[in-house]
């Protein structure tokens, strides 16, 4: 019993600091993400927007599952960085090329059309799960 309490008082520290720097890289990827896309979804959301709350929660997740898998396997604090700078930019090409795909899914998500925002968050899930799978090796 000692021996694990050793471990956890030993390793909490590295826990933190790497907990940290994944949650640092989500709310900087998230904010990038509002930042480049062509529609204000946090107030499309204030405003009810249902489809802005669907592609807001799929970008959510879809950064979520890279950095939390990368995390997983990370071996030190560069490796969090720089695989999680990674995924943030994977994710931002899955919006871009759905983006071109569906031509005017600024204009249908501004107007709460629910269809293409699904659409979105389910592709930027799919890459998502993909990035994490890929980096994982």
């Amino acid at each position: 019993m000692l021996a694990a309490w050793n471990s956890v008082v030993a390793g909490f520290p590295v826990l933190l600091v790497q907990l940290a720097a994944t949650t640092g890289l989500f709310i900087v990827g998230l904010a990038i993400y509002i930042a480049v896309t062509p529609y204000r979804e946090l107030k499309l959301i204030r405003d009810g927007n249902v489809a802005a709350a669907i592609t807001l929660s799929g970008q959510m997740l879809a950064l979520a599952i890279p950095l939390g898998g990368m995390l997983a396997h990370s071996v030190n604090l560069a490796d969090i960085f720089l695989w999680g700078v990674v995924a943030v930019l994977l994710q931002l090409i899955a919006f871009a090329a759905v983006a071109i795909l569906l031509r005017d899914l600024p204009k249908a998500i501004e107007r709460g059309d629910i269809a293409p925002a699904l659409v979105l968050a389910t592709a930027q899930i799919v890459a998502g799960i993909f990035n994490a799978a890929a980096m994982s090796g």
